[in-house]
């Protein structure tokens, strides 16, 4: 057989091997860091036998396969440990995460934090007696009665619902076996570095109808500076919490009133107004329309664009004079009303058209996450009509103002294609047009990007872009989708060159995503701490004592009047408690006037970046800072000499 590595180089055997086997075979120091193996694009166990003519990978942890696979054998690590100190515990479900993993368990006494440590310390000696894992199978009903012998309910309620002809797959290690496919590694032995890092309640099977269990999270790596490097980044998430800083700093609130629904105080509203300026400015530059769609309107409407019978459960219903209608969970049908709105030809194309619609989705309240999963937001919408022609230098026009949004903030970010999915709508010809169309504009503009194969809408194709914040971590906010099937739906047209009627076609795209989502993951990437354009709060003015408030309110006037966001503390407290009361709020600029500066008609300038900044004239002062936000420029804390 005819074995072809990641590289594009060629290994051909005469019989079958594991991957594991192929893997010593290409170096050993390959066959000590592999954790998984993938077999033309399906990730595999390092022991699944190769027997066939195939494209292969070695996953190692630097692989989303392979760490994967890593911190699943981690929770199997934890699952042991929890039932040689605890063996009353029955055991759910422990797959691997993002960052790591967890362990669903049900435990006869309640489990704590102060169990974390006993926990961690059983793990280590299980990683210390470098216990082998080993897969096996079991016809359904063998595997029903192994899972009753070791009294594990959820496990057999797993099993029961699998297909009567299934072979169930079982890893054992030591005295511990688990029903599990796998994959993981052949031993315990390279699990070195890890740390259970908390516990949260978990419904069975994610619903609250059934019996709360206990979540045990952790995370593991290959190296102990790694996982400390991890561990630091985690506590400088927790001081960045967006919900944290959004309290402290006045931007927003949530209340029992309104689960889901956030309140966004005078500085928040600041804020984010600030940001809707900038969109639209940038939207005008880029030859889009702005428009308005109502938020509630008829069944008939989302009959006609397949919500109601594909999203009807995350919508918001009512009845009006006899009619059902539906609070808009998505801007786009308003958007096709407005281009129906009148006759349209070849010539009004491509029509741009954005809109900061207000949506409304319901979400469990358990997922609800600050403003980063809430149930009303707003989405940054915008749809693109054109002709097929026109699609590649939409896409690159589309790619261009994500990238100068993202870039302004300071992100970096990577791009993802997502093809055309299993229940997909349409014909293979729209799909293969749709899809070349998309990777022609990413190569065009220099963009590298991953495919996610079967990824796509069930409408078209689309591009993802995944932004990452100043402490490491993604988040997925603009995309592009391309739509042939709701123009179809709507039996939307063109006149074309030809006289003739022709269906446009159709794209979706947000730059924010949720307004609200994307203020949140600001809060947390500049750690409340903005632009001085984005800042809230611009400049503090600073009176010395009660005898300068006349002259400070002066100073607060003529930076009003300049158009500067700006507040003036008349509080009768010492100047430093005001310098330390304006850092904690991390106002850019604080100006300090006393005696001396009134007599100058000047301002004592003290910064969030440089501390003592010295005297200077108001108009100076106002004309840099001015110059500041008009050109949106980031001053760093590094960039500046720090005073004293």
């Amino acid at each position: 057989m005819i074995v072809t590595l990641k590289d594009g180089s060629i290994k051909e055997y005469q019989e079958a091997k594991s991957v594991y086997e192929i893997a010593a075979d290409i170096s050993e120091g390959l066959a000590r860091m592999a954790c998984a193996g993938e077999i033309d694009g399906e990730t595999v166990d390092l022991r699944t036998i190769v027997d066939r003519d195939c494209r292969l990978s070695i996953l190692t942890f630097g692989e989303e396969g392979g760490r994967a696979a890593f911190h699943h054998t981690t929770s199997h690590i934890l699952a042991q440990a929890v039932k040689r100190l605890y063996p009353e515990v029955k055991l759910a479900i422990g797959p691997s995460i993002a960052d790591g993993f967890y362990y669903d368990v049900d435990p006869a006494t309640p489990l704590t934090t102060d169990d974390l440590p006993k926990l961690e310390a059983e793990m280590k000696k299980i990683v210390k007696e470098a216990l082998p894992l080993r897969q096996f199978t079991l016809p359904r009903e063998e595997a029903i009665a192994l899972m009753k012998e070791k009294d594990e309910p959820y496990k057999v309620e797993l099993i029961q619902d699998l297909p009567e002809d299934a072979v169930i797959s079982f890893y054992e290690q030591g005295e511990f076996t688990d029903l599990c496919a796998g994959p993981h590694l052949m031993s315990t032995k390279p699990i070195k570095a890890f740390k259970l890092t908390s516990m949260a309640g978990a419904y069975w099977r994610g619903s609250e109808k059934n019996k709360m269990l206990t979540r045990i999270y952790g995370t593991s790596f290959t190296k102990k500076a790694d996982l400390e490097e991890h561990l630091a980044r985690i506590e400088e998430a927790k001081k960045r919490d967006h919900r944290k800083l959004g309290k402290e700093l006045g931007l927003f609130m949530m209340r029992e009133e309104g689960p889901g629904f956030p309140f966004f105080l005078p500085k928040g509203m600041a804020l984010k107004n600030t940001l809707l300026d900038y969109w639209r400015e940038i939207h005008t530059k880029n030859g889009y329309v702005e428009i308005s769609t109502p938020v509630m309107l008829s069944r008939h409407l989302w009959e006609t664009s397949g919500h109601w019978d594909h999203y009807k459960e995350n919508m918001y219903t009512t009845v009006i004079d006899e009619q059902d209608f539906a609070i808009k969970p998505m801007n786009c049908p308003g958007g096709i009303l407005v281009y129906q709105s009148e006759p349209r030809s070849y010539r009004d194309l491509p029509l741009r058209m954005g809109e900061l619609g207000l949506v409304h989705r319901h979400e469990k309240s358990g997922q609800l996450h600050g403003l980063m999963r809430v149930r009303c937001f707003t989405q940054d919408d915008a749809h693109i009509f054109m002709t097929p022609e026109q699609i590649r230098e939409e896409i690159k026009g589309v790619a261009r103002l994500i990238d100068e949004v993202y870039t302004l903030f300071g992100f970096k970010y990577h791009v993802e294609l997502s093809t055309r999915p299993e229940n997909s709508m349409g014909s293979d010809e729209d799909w293969e047009m749709a899809t070349d169309a998309l990777r022609a504009a990413l190569e065009d503009l220099g963009l590298e990007y991953v495919v996610n194969e079967g990824d796509g809408a069930f409408y078209g194709p689309k591009i993802d872009f995944h932004l990452e914040d100043s402490i490491g971590r993604t988040w997925q906010c603009g995309t592009i989708q391309l739509d042939f099937q709701l123009p179809l739906r709507f039996e939307m047209e063109y006149i074309g060159q030809d006289g003739e009627k022709h269906r446009p076609i159709m794209i979706h795209r947000v730059a924010f995503g949720s307004i609200e989502r994307f203020i949140g993951i600001l809060i947390e990437h500049f750690a409340g701490a903005f632009p001085t354009w984005l800042a809230p709060v611009q400049v503090r003015v600073l009176p010395i004592s009660d005898k300068y408030t006349a002259y400070a309110q002066k100073v607060f006037a003529a930076l009003q009047e300049a158009g500067i966001r700006v507040e003036i503390d008349t509080k009768a407290e010492k100047i430093g408690y005001k310098i330390r009361e304006a850092r904690l709020q991390k106002i850019p600029y604080m100006l300090v006037v006393g005696a001396k500066e009134e007599e100058e008609g000047k301002v004592a300038v003290r910064s969030r970046f440089a501390g003592d900044e010295g005297a200077r004239g108001l108009d100076e002062f106002i004309s840099d800072i001015q110059k500041e936000i008009q050109e949106r420029t980031e001053r760093k804390v590094e960039e500046a000499t720090e005073k004293k």
